[in-house]
């Protein structure tokens, strides 16, 4: 008989996410799970053809083969059988909800790693630019002082639990199915604590603040991130600390924007300069730096200054400086300011398009335009 296809088991489309086809299935287990219909054949064909479905679709490679090949493809690939990836946490949900208390896929008793941890760092252009060393407190779980992490009162021991012989978990028996669970007595931990620290209540951890110092690299920029090996929450039970986690965020500068290793800036020049041509100062990072501005210079050209921007944190050359001018209108003018301009108006009309060839180009699109498109 042939088998049928298996999204259409889970009832599912073909380009259902791996939530979806995890959600569809946990539902079909739920129904047909052979310990809530005992004895019914078909319930139990149900259970089984809803796993082998599961069992494909929940592993990338897998589902990648039968996409492309359907059941032929999965031949050779262990598929058709329970116990593929991801079935340790669905199933530890369906236990769950079946038989009540923890399932399978949670970790084993003992110590854990701690938790990792994240430190949000604003720092100004300059500080990106040439790397700092700052100092910052970090809240955290830390290992209790007077029990060493174990939770247990000084100068006694932690035992190994007696049920779970320190696993954390026990096993029992439903059905067909052997289903391992969170142990009762121990919760899981691994070992029974007869007297408590007094300091930390058997949680072996304790809240504290920290310092640490943190070196900054020359040429860091927003969304980089510095990791510091072991300066996360201490682990449970004397497990090892997770990382900190130091995310960068450069503040916006008056002056310069960055992009990359370049940094950008608008430098208004007046119009006797963009004509006429000129020499100007304008600051770097480092300092000033000369602008040569060659006559006949239209506004918003961009010229580069090599070598003046931020180096990358990652290597290489030094970004550029790229100044674009922009050319400014004077304002507030004197009756004689406006008569000049008025005569070097004149003057310039005198001479034809040779002065503005860009307005006489624009002037002949436009009537072009007007002329083709406008009755």
């Amino acid at each position: 008989m042939s088998k049928r296809d298996y999204y259409e088991v889970l009832g599912v489309k073909r380009d259902a996410s791996a939530a979806e086809i995890k959600k569809a299935y946990r539902r079909l287990a739920m129904k047909h799970h052979p310990d809530r219909n005992p004895g019914d054949t078909k319930s139990e064909e149900l259970f089984k053809e809803a796993s082998e479905a599961y069992e494909v679709l929940a592993d990338e490679e897998k589902r990648a083969t039968y996409d492309r090949y359907g059941h032929d493809g999965l031949k050779g690939m262990g598929g058709g059988g329970a116990g593929g990836a991801g079935f340790g946490d669905v199933f530890g949900d369906i236990f769950s909800d079946i038989f009540g208390g923890g399932g399978g896929g949670r970790g084993r008793g003992g110590a854990r790693r701690g938790s990792d941890l994240r430190y949000n760092l604003s720092i100004t252009l300059e500080e990106a630019a040439f790397g700092k060393e700052v100092t910052i407190k970090i809240p955290r779980w830390d290992n209790c002082s007077p029990c060493g992490g174990s939770g247990a009162k000084p100068g006694t021991q932690p035992q190994t639990c007696p049920t779970c012989h320190g696993v954390g978990q026990v096993r029992m028996q439903q059905g067909f199915f052997s289903v391992q669970q969170t142990c009762p007595q121990c919760r899981g931990r691994g070992q029974i604590i007869t007297e408590y620290c007094p300091d930390c209540g058997g949680e072996g951890r304790q809240r504290s603040e920290k310092s640490l110092k943190v070196t900054i690299p020359a040429g860091v920029d927003t969304g980089d991130r510095i990791r510091l090996s072991g300066e996360g929450e201490a682990g449970e039970l004397g497990g090892p600390n997770g990382d900190l986690y130091v995310q960068i965020d450069v503040k916006t500068h008056s002056f310069f924007s960055r992009e990359d290793s370049d940094l950008i800036c608008q430098v208004p020049i007046d119009f006797a300069t963009a004509a006429l041509g000129g020499e100007l100062e304008v600051p770097t990072l480092v300092g000033k730096a000369k602008l040569q501005i060659p006559a006949e210079t239209q506004s918003h050209k961009v010229f580069r200054l090599r070598g003046k921007g931020v180096k990358s944190v990652r290597g290489g050359a030094t970004g550029d400086l790229l100044c674009q001018v922009v050319v400014e209108t004077p304002v507030k003018l004197s009756k004689k300011q406006k008569e000049l301009l008025e005569a070097f108006r004149d003057s310039l009309q005198g001479g034809g398009d040779k002065h503005n060839p860009k307005a006489k180009s624009w002037l002949d699109k436009a009537k072009d335009f007007l002329e083709t498109h406008i009755n």
